[in-house]
């Protein structure tokens, strides 16, 4: 027997749903999980990872600096290339380049703060870095559509000065009183940190990025009626910029809304990576308080690293 249309809809939504409760069980089946590793963990005499590590008061707050400086490295890293792809026409390679001045000031960086950390404290270091950070990330949120490639480069290459200020010296502090049976535990637990805080960040950037551009889409909506000035005054430029290049003036019109419909969204979508780069910002100041909170470690000991 021969599907109607409306057989195949109905198949397709059957389908997504079952895809849906597949998802959500499995969700459901690691969250159980994780929640339940807690307690066990936590009263084993020789746990595989102790968590209690986490509530202690140095390697507590690097873990959450960590968490931090992971969220912010790895949303810009996809949210940069993907603004300069979707508002300014950038290709994929022009969006890599935009990148790499950053990566070599950070790979210069690395020297910097290894010499550092050999004579100035980590608490200091990580405030140092956090502050240059929420600098780049200040930076970027006056980003509109006349900006050029080095915009973009110079953002990144502020931000490859402040990570490494971070992420150096807080091995550094996180290792500053752990016993030497727990220092693979806590060399997990640190990249677990840097992991975890990247998927929050890409996630937290992406539901802000969603929600606050159609929140944009709709307030700047409501001055594009025609009983605005400034809109009809708009629409009449723009009808007579189409029609000075060889439109009829029906075309020129249609031209002149679909084009005022084009700059709302545009404008929307700036505005909403604008606070996408303050509430990074915001997380960059996290590590400031949390910095101070660390105690004076032995310069020049060295820290096991974390792989």
């Amino acid at each position: 027997m021969r599907k109607t249309r409306s057989d195949w809809r109905l198949q397709a939504s059957a389908h997504r749903i079952e895809l849906t409760l597949n998802s959500a069980s499995r969700v459901a089946v690691c969250a159980l999980a994780f929640v339940l590793m807690i307690p066990w963990e936590m009263t084993r005499r020789d746990p595989m990872i102790d968590i209690r590590m986490v509530a202690t008061r140095q390697f507590g707050a690097s873990f959450v600096v960590m968490l931090a400086t992971g969220a912010i490295l790895y949303a810009t890293t996809q949210f940069l290339p993907q603004l300069v792809q979707e508002d300014f026409g950038y290709t994929a390679t022009w969006a890599g380049l935009v990148l790499s001045p950053g990566g070599l000031v950070t790979m210069a960086m690395m020297f910097v703060v290894g010499a550092l950390s050999s004579r100035v404290q980590p608490k200091y270091l990580i405030i140092a870095g956090a502050l240059v950070t929420a600098l780049s990330m200040v930076q970027l949120t006056s980003v509109y559509g006349d900006l050029d490639f080095w915009f973009f480069a110079r953002s990144r290459m502020l931000l490859g000065l402040g990570l490494p200020l971070i992420f150096l010296p807080i091995m550094t502090a996180a290792y500053d009183g752990i016993p030497p049976t727990r220092t693979d535990m806590a060399s997990a637990l640190v990249n677990m940190a840097r992991n975890t805080g990247g998927s929050i960040g890409v996630s937290l950037a992406s539901n802000v990025l969603s929600h606050r551009e159609q929140f944009h889409q709709s307030r700047l909506a409501e001055h594009a009626i025609p009983s605005s000035v400034r809109y009809q005054d708009a629409l009449q430029r723009a009808t007579q910029f189409f029609a000075a290049h060889g439109s009829s003036l029906a075309e020129a019109q249609k031209q002149a809304f679909a084009w005022i419909g084009q700059q709302v969204q545009a404008q929307a979508a700036y505005l909403a990576y604008v606070d996408v780069f303050w509430v990074l910002m915001a997380r960059a100041l996290l590590a400031v308080p949390l910095a101070l909170r660390l105690r004076k470690v032995r310069l020049g000991a060295g820290a096991p690293m974390a792989h």
